[in-house]
């Protein structure tokens, strides 16, 4: 399995001969928007950091065969692409990789403010790792994952919550996404303190991932 990491939210995974990218959004590069050759997009929630529609058609117009697979609330709201609807538990094949909905809603971020829908996706193939991206919430820590794309850094979380969340879902290793929101001063501060007090090791030090921080 290679992941690349195209800043904030947005992850290639890349096994099994079948290419899936996760929530190409608004802080990830034109690079991100620029791939083809994609057999499935998947977008978490609605939010513009995972998903930017006013980039989003060129994307979809590049990959015109690829499987779209959105939380309800992501589908009923996008103009552009024929999506699929993903849930909590729902299975999904596409080439060699099996996608597994994890979860439902997104994180608090106020009470103030309403909750929407947050689907996240355990992706496995034969032979290879299971990757978990749990989009933007803590709330559900599925067994059985190898590696974790862990939110870093969000209006909705804070340091021990991270720290407990990479705890409860145990990966043997992680990389950060979801961290536009650190400034490069800051940056090692809180990936430092999370690989400390975690217990998990960084999965670029180990090889297992190939990611990008454009």
């Amino acid at each position: 399995m290679q992941i690349t990491r195209f800043g904030h939210a947005a992850v290639l995974v890349e096994a099994a001969d079948t290419r899936v990218l996760i929530d190409p959004g608004g802080f990830s590069p034109d690079e991100t928007f620029a791939l083809e050759g994609l057999d499935a997009i998947v977008v978490t929630h609605q939010h513009p950091d995972h998903l930017d529609q006013g980039r989003w058609p060129g994307l979809l117009e590049r990959n015109r065969d690829a499987l779209l697979l959105c939380d309800p609330e992501t589908a009923s709201i996008v103009e552009a692409g024929d999506w699929t609807q993903n849930g909590d538990g729902v299975e999904t094949v596409v080439g060699g990789i099996t996608l597994r909905g994890v979860g439902a809603q997104h994180a608090v971020i106020l009470p103030t403010i309403p909750r929407i829908g947050n689907v996240g996706v355990l992706l496995h193939a034969p032979g290879e790792p299971t990757m978990f991206h749990p989009g933007d919430s803590y709330e559900t820590a599925p067994e059985g994952v190898d590696v974790l794309a862990l939110p870093l850094s969000a209006p909705w979380a804070k340091l021990s919550e991270t720290v407990d969340f990479a705890q409860r879902v145990g990966p043997k290793t992680l990389f950060p996404i979801h961290d536009r929101t650190i400034s490069e001063a800051a940056y090692g501060i809180y990936w430092g303190q999370l690989t400390a007090h975690s217990g998990v090791e960084d999965a670029r030090l180990l090889g297992q991932s190939d990611t990008t921080t454009a």
